[in-house]
């Protein structure tokens, strides 16, 4: 598959998550955008609307009745919950493979899914079939999907953070908690009076205290991860920052171990997986533009509570970059292929 240039289409191109995957894709060596759809924007180049693309991205675009998405290799789905379900059906039988960018494959079990995100579900014979793509946890079976579920920002951050020691059985499973920060483009491009600058700024808060979507799509996967029930405590915040996610994790020690040296083994081979060295305090910048994930471990006073600190960009790592390393493990490309790009600093 390495010989040929992937045919790759967006259905929704116009929200952060979209423009990230423009952004990323057209420095891609491998790709070949041809269709960037908008009900809304039909008709108007792309480079009118995002700048940062002229002289790079030359379409326009598209409306999704008129797109010819079918002579796609691959389509990328970054709309909001409840779109890539109606359409997906349609794409796998016509032999394109898709990547949901939002939560539409993200839950097996699809009652859990129609609770939370308050709609029926309209394709869930594909549910089944969607591979969930966490790179570190499921790179194989992502080889070889039809259909991948797009892991949410939030849970890319806590599952990494949690993995090595769920994997090795050395917390109490029934006590996680994990603790985490936002910047506003998660909440995407749209206008909410939560997300203006005078709300946003100078402020911190939690938020969805008493439940969140995210939750039970981390504890299926923590679950999946330790082979057994987990319960997690989810605390998510909004902060004043426009990209990043910072997810403070606890658990409790069940066996002690060198911490440290199972980070770093567990992640060796992991391209996008930076474990720090001990003592570190990774901070939200420093993965700023980048498909990092950066971790640091800690065991304060030698007890036994480990501190995990995992920071990722939600639009990046936490989407669009994690999006674009599920399609190159898809065609059997160079995982890192369009995905080198240093974080930018300050």
């Amino acid at each position: 598959m390495t010989g040929r240039t992937i045919k790759v289409g967006i259905v929704g191109g116009t929200g952060y998550a979209g423009v990230e995957l423009l952004r990323l894709l057209a420095q891609h060596p491998h790709c070949e955008l041809v269709a960037i759809t908008s009900r809304r924007e039909a008709g108007t180049g792309v480079a009118e609307m995002f700048a940062n693309l002229r002289g790079k991205v030359s379409l326009k675009f598209s409306d999704p009745a008129a797109a010819r998405l079918t002579g796609c290799d691959l389509v990328f789905f970054a709309t909001p919950n409840g779109v890539a379900m109606e359409q997906a059906r349609a794409l796998v039988d016509a032999g394109v493979r898709i990547i949901d960018v939002a939560a539409d494959f993200r839950l097996k079990d699809v009652a859990l899914w129609e609770k939370w995100y308050g709609m029926k579900h309209a394709c869930p014979e594909l549910v089944a079939e969607a591979v969930y793509g966490l790179p570190e946890v499921n790179r194989e079976r992502v080889h070889e999907a039809r259909v991948v579920a797009n892991p949410g920002c939030y849970p890319t951050s806590v599952q990494l953070g949690f993995l090595p020691l769920l994997e090795a059985g050395i917390v109490d499973h029934g006590h996680l908690i994990a603790d985490a920060k936002s910047g506003v483009s998660g909440a995407g491009r749209k206008a909410e009076v939560h997300t203006l600058l005078a709300e946003a700024s100078d402020n911190f808060k939690a938020y969805g205290v008493p439940g969140h979507r995210h939750h039970p799509e981390i504890a299926q996967g923590l679950e999946g991860i330790a082979g057994r029930p987990v319960n997690l405590v989810f605390v998510p915040h909004l902060t004043p920052m426009i990209r990043g996610i910072h997810a403070t994790l606890y658990a409790r020690l069940t066996k002690q171990a060198d911490l440290q040296a199972l980070y770093e083994r567990r992640y060796a081979k992991e391209a996008f997986v930076d474990v720090m060295p001990a003592g570190s305090h990774p901070d939200t910048r420093s993965v700023r533009g980048a498909n990092f994930c950066r971790i640091a471990v800690h065991q304060p006073q030698g007890g036994d509570v480990v501190v995990v600190l995992c920071v990722i960009d939600n639009l990046v790592k936490g989407a669009s970059g994690q999006a674009v390393q599920n399609m190159n493990i898809m065609f059997g490309l160079p995982e890192t292929a369009g995905l080198e790009q240093l974080a930018l600093l300050p």
